[in-house]
């Protein structure tokens, strides 16, 4: 069986047989190989590549498609002199190898190894850190600008793929570099769009002419043309025309940029010249590459989602299937309580900003087509498509990753929650996500989430809490967000009919002496083990916002100590909204500030003497906070 295209079957994954790859430490060594080695390099890091995601897990499909790329830009730009940004990031397994770090690969993802994205810290070739999409433009226009500003001469190159052309940002970054005159090249690596892979030599041909004679032609030809305007703008729409016919660049270049391709983003003897001419090319320059996710390994070919980010496996047997009777995932539950509550109630849509998978919609998707909407990668609209839909009556579910709901983060709060638009957030990946490391950790939306007005925030403790949780905020007339983690529960069984939860409202999980443990979410489970050995009373809070003060004050006035638990950053998280309460129950702090709701217009000095935050209002406050 060989489930690797080119001349390595798929037993041959011992080391020994990278001879080539193992001379290639930098860039520098790669630029000094001979062109014809390139395609041997090209099967050897391939091959490696597999066999080291094979043995951590990590990104693959992205990862195989980007191998000809990757040594076609460090052959042919000095890096890292020359700067290289990765758009999203889990497309560089192949430029960490190429640039001192194969040796690391073993501890990919790892605790104290290298991360699975670019980061600024691990390596000079790490132009700049990226992990969330369509961020690679804007960073390097501004490396490009500020170069032009310094005088400096080096290439700046951005490479965008993997759906994120479709965040705004890129179009904002887009809009602005098309004005700019700065030397800035956007390569689209793509890998979804319905275009035919380019191939044979008249594409090459056409490649290189695009991005070197025929642009000189062009801008001379232009300089003669300006003195007879009419024979100028006759020249430019007989040219659009013609580029129209084969490539699908008008919307680039009314962007400002000189658009290239598509080309085939696999064959190397394309990609070199191409970028050996564009190289030597001013203003901002777009080339289209098209690739295909998973290449060199057909399993991954066939099957690219499955493939996008697999656990350890073996690569001739390929990824199996978990056996039936496990427990089921935070994800599963999401995704069979959407087709529950789908048939319970009409007026349920769903969305999710390109996270199908792995927010567990798959099923939905299939059994309610026309009530499942992938936005794609918009987090931003997203949010306000959900408040638009729920202005009409919908209720609309937006199924997203905690990490990301923070890019729209201001659409929550002026399109929903200002509003008080009955909203639902499923909120996967809450808390600690292991090899994804601090870019994809959720550990802010306790504290993003609880400052918002209108908004009820819950954390479930395991698997049937949350699938009532979501149910609970279901029915709410207003924003909600169910915050959960990543990976499975402890195995509570599941409640198939719904009931709601009292609002506001936690539980005592445990009877015990002296330390009161308030556990949050998924830290239930170790602070019952903790109580256990403590003899501590634990309460499951159940609810971030409203915090359920009365319990709270109830706790503290029969304990000796407080402690609060949470898969949350501390700062601002559930634990402050805990020692809020008893800084108002026990009289030993005093915070004064904007009140938990909404400030309508009006004189500045009027709205603060309203709420209490003039001279008058707090000396009243502290007053009445001082014992007698």
């Amino acid at each position: 069986m060989s489930t690797i295209i080119g001349e390595m079957a798929a037993g041959d994954y011992n080391p020994a047989m990278y001879e080539l790859l193992k001379t290639v430490n930098d860039p520098a060594a790669l630029r000094q190989l001979d062109h014809r080695q390139l395609h041997r390099l090209a099967v050897e890091l391939r091959a490696f590549v597999l066999d080291s995601v094979s043995k951590t897990g990590g990104h693959l499909s992205s990862n195989l498609g980007t191998v000809e790329l990757t040594i076609a830009l460090h052959y042919v730009f000095d890096t890292p002199e020359d700067r290289i940004v990765w758009d999203v990031g889990h497309q560089t397994y192949a430029h960490k190898i190429l640039t001192g770090r194969r040796e690391q690969m073993p501890r990919l993802r790892m605790i104290d190894g290298i991360s699975g994205f670019p980061r600024r810290s691990e390596s000079k070739y790490d132009a700049f850190g990226t992990a969330h999409s369509s961020t690679s433009i804007s960073a390097a226009l501004g490396m490009a600008v500020a170069a032009k500003r310094k005088g400096e001469k080096r290439r700046v190159v951005a490479v965008i793929g993997d759906g994120a052309l479709s965040g705004g940002m890129a179009f904002e970054a887009m809009n602005n570099a098309g004005v700019m005159d700065a030397d800035l090249l956007v390569i689209l690596n793509d890998n979804e769009m319905s275009i035919s892979p380019a191939e044979g030599a008249l594409n090459r041909y056409l490649a290189r002419l695009i991005s070197g004679p025929y642009v000189r032609a062009k801008r001379a030809g232009q300089k003669i043309l300006k003195t007879v305007p009419p024979l100028l703008e006759l020249a430019r729409r007989v040219e659009e025309m013609a580029k129209g016919l084969v490539v699908p660049s008008t919307l680039f270049e009314e962007f400002g940029f000189n658009y290239i391709g598509p080309i085939d983003g696999h064959d190397l003897d394309s990609l070199i010249p191409t970028l050996k001419n564009i190289k030597e090319l001013k203003g901002p320059q777009f080339l289209h590459v098209v690739t295909k996710k998973g290449q060199g390994y057909k399993l991954a070919e066939d099957d690219p989602v499955s493939y996008h980010g697999p656990s350890k496996f073996d690569p001739a047997a390929g990824i199996q299937k978990a056996a039936a009777g496990g427990k089921p995932t935070y994800s599963q539950i999401f995704g069979d309580w959407l087709c529950d509550m789908a048939r319970l109630d009409g007026r349920l849509v769903a969305i999710t900003p390109a996270m199908r998978e792995g927010s567990g919609m798959v099923r939905f998707s299939q059994e309610f087509p026309k009530r499942y909407f992938d936005v794609a990668i918009a987090e931003q609209h997203a949010v306000t498509f959900a408040a638009g839909m729920a202005c009409e009556g919908l209720k609309p579910v937006v199924a997203i990753y905690s990490t990301f709901l923070q890019r729209g983060y201001d659409q929550l709060i002026h399109d929903v929650a200002v509003q008080n638009l009955p909203v639902l957030f499923a909120l996967d990946r809450g808390g600690v996500v292991g090899g994804d490391g601090q870019t994809h950790n959720g550990a802010f939306d306790y504290a993003y989430l609880r400052t918002v007005p209108n908004l009820t925030v819950m954390a479930p403790a395991d698997e049937n809490e949350c699938r009532q949780m979501l149910f609970t905020g279901f029915q709410l007339n207003g924003p909600a967000a169910i915050r959960y983690p990543r990976g499975a529960g402890p195995g509570v069984v599941l409640q198939k009919e719904f009931s709601s939860i009292p609002v506001g409202k936690g539980e005592i999980r445990r009877e015990g002496k002296k330390v009161a443990i308030l556990a949050f979410g998924s830290m239930l489970k170790p602070a019952l083990e903790a109580g256990e050995a403590l003899d501590a009373t634990v309460v499951n809070m159940r609810f971030v916002k409203p915090i359920d003060a009365a319990l709270v004050a109830q706790m503290a006035a029969t304990h000796e100590l407080i402690v609060t638990v949470e898969e949350h950053q501390v700062m601002g998280g559930a634990g402050s909204a805990v020692v809020e309460v008893l800084a108002k129950t026990n009289n030993r702090a005093l915070v004064l500030g904007l009140p938990d709701r909404f400030i309508d217009h009006g004189d500045t000095a009027k709205l603060l003497a309203a709420v209490g935050l003039d001279g008058e209002g707090i000396l009243k406050s502290v007053r009445s906070a001082i014992p007698e």
